[in-house]
C-alpha cells in the first residue's frame, strides 16, 4: 500500500517534467525575420524584376526626351549666328518652354516610379501578413512577432524563429499559383 502513493508521486513528477518540456518546446510566442522574408520570397524577386523593367522604360522616355532637347541645343548653338534677333528669341523661348515641359514631365515620372515601387512592395508585405496569419492559426500560435532589425526584438532564442519555415511554405504556396 506504501508504493501507490510513491508511484503516484512518480508520475506526477513525471508528468510535470514533460508537461514543462512541451510547454517551452512549443512556444506560443514566436518571430519571424520580415527582412529574410521580404528578400527571400520568390514573389518578391518576379515582382522587382517586372517593377525594374517598367522603370527602366520609363526613364529611357525621359533620356530620349532630353537627348532630343540638347541635340536642338546644340543645332541652335550652330545656327545662333545666322539668325535675325526676332528669330533667335523665338528659338530661345521654344528651347527653354521644352526644357520646363521635360523638367515636369521628369518629376512626374520619378513619382509614378515611387509610386509604383511601393505598391509593389505593399502586395508583396500583404501576401506575407496573410500567410503568416493562417500559419499562426494553424500551428495554434498567441503571437508571431516580426523582427525587421529596427530594434523592435531584442533577443530572441534561435529555437522561437519561424523565417525559414514560413519561407518554405510561403514560396511553396507562391510556386502553386
Amino acid at each position: 500500500m506504501k508504493k501507490i502513493p510513491l508511484y503516484a508521486a512518480g508520475l506526477a513528477v513525471l508528468l510535470s517534467i514533460v508537461s514543462i518540456y512541451f510547454a517551452k518546446s512549443s512556444s506560443e510566442l514566436v518571430y519571424v525575420d520580415v527582412n529574410k522574408l521580404i528578400t527571400g520570397y520568390s514573389k518578391t524577386k518576379v515582382a522587382k524584376a517586372e517593377f525594374d523593367k517598367k522603370a527602366a522604360l520609363m526613364k529611357a522616355n525621359v533620356d530620349s526626351l532630353i537627348n532630343n532637347w540638347q541635340n536642338e541645343l546644340k543645332n541652335y548653338e550652330k545656327e545662333r549666328t545666322s539668325l535675325s534677333p526676332k528669330e533667335l528669341k523665338l528659338k530661345q523661348e521654344l528651347l527653354s518652354n521644352k526644357q520646363q515641359q521635360i523638367n515636369g514631365y521628369q518629376e512626374a515620372i520619378q513619382k509614378k516610379i515611387q509610386e509604383e515601387d511601393k505598391k509593389v512592395t505593399q502586395t508583396v508585405i500583404n501576401d506575407i501578413n496573410d500567410y503568416i496569419k493562417e500559419y499562426g492559426k494553424e500551428h495554434n500560435y498567441k503571437i508571431i512577432f516580426g523582427a525587421s532589425g529596427g530594434g523592435n526584438i531584442m533577443y530572441a532564442d534561435e529555437s522561437t524563429d519561424l523565417t525559414e519555415d514560413v519561407l518554405k511554405g510561403l514560396n511553396a504556396e507562391y510556386d502553386k499559383k
